[in-house]
């Protein structure tokens, strides 16, 4: 679900502004007009949708603030609140582990998919096609099976599970969504501009990273949002490749399933909502004002 989010989050910042033929804004208002105080299965669908993605944030919330730990709400306290900011080291640990291992990983695959996505585009050579169908394996693959893999590479290395095996996994598996949101930017990508800097004189560094860069960058940080995103949220190949002192947060959470799940964590969970929202709001508002000034 978080990598559908991020795609239509992609589609909606970046597709909003860009100009629409007269067919289609006349289209678009015959269906407005058509579709006005109507009765149709498709809103009632849309409906049930958002009740069904919402619905489980709002008992989240609901039950952060429950005195007890049962099922049943009781009364009002801030009681989870304060166990989360006073007596959970360990969760907060995992939960830097988490946020260490994503921003780290998300980076190096962005510089990575990202020059592999420019190379791809701008040069012929020999096994183009190969790498390119190569590149979007770990996306198809099953996440059981990219994580057993890791694990036998890592064990036949004699790489010791930690830390480390955690973040080049993750950086292996989001690699491909940086070069597909990038590669998708450079599809619409105007070349003439890099041959107007290369007629005033500019060099290919200068091209690279005060033209193409600039033109390119939505779809940039766009991966590394989503690269972030598929670090945080990923339990399966984490499980396989983690060690000693590499507990994120997905493999905290599942293993305080056994004992039943604290509703510490339903504290946290709002938190996070909260962080992710205002997150979001300020790359929209942010991504807007890039958009419009160029």
């Amino acid at each position: 679900m978080a990598r559908t989010l991020s795609l239509l989050f992609h589609d909606a910042i970046f597709n909003k502004n860009k100009p629409t033929s007269e067919n289609a804004r006349h289209a678009k208002r015959s269906w407005k007009k058509r579709g006005k105080h109507v009765f149709s299965f498709s809103k009632l669908v849309l409906l049930l949708t958002i009740i069904f993605l919402f619905l489980p944030l709002f008992v989240i919330t609901a039950y952060s603030f429950n005195e007890s730990k049962g099922a049943e709400f009781t009364n009002f306290s801030l009681v989870w609140y304060k166990e989360l900011f006073c007596n959970s080291g360990d969760l907060w640990m995992a939960l830097f582990n988490s946020f260490i291992i994503a921003i780290t990983s998300a980076v190096v695959s962005t510089l990575l998919g990202t020059m592999a996505s420019i190379g791809i585009n701008w040069y012929k050579f020999k096994g183009k096609k190969m790498i390119q169908t190569l590149t979007f394996l770990p996306m198809v693959l099953p996440e059981v099976i990219i994580g057993m893999s890791m694990v036998i590479f890592f064990s036949g290395i004699k790489l010791p599970l930690g830390l480390f095996t955690v973040f080049a996994a993750h950086t292996t598996f989001c690699l491909p969504f940086v070069f597909l949101m990038v590669n998708a930017r450079l599809d619409e990508f105007d070349y003439s501009i890099v041959e107007a800097a290369h007629d005033l004189g500019a060099t290919e560094d200068q091209t690279m990273f005060k033209v193409v860069v600039p033109a390119i960058f939505p779809g940039i940080l766009s991966g590394f949002l989503m690269a972030i995103t598929m670090s945080l949220e990923d339990f399966v190949i984490t499980f396989f490749v983690s060690g000693p002192g590499s507990t994120t947060l997905p493999l905290y959470v599942y293993s305080m399933i056994r004992f039943g799940v604290s509703p510490v964590i339903n504290s946290l969970s709002v938190i996070m909502i909260l962080v992710t929202c205002l997150i979001a709001f300020i790359c929209r508002k942010g991504l807007k004002s890039f958009a419009a000034s160029h």
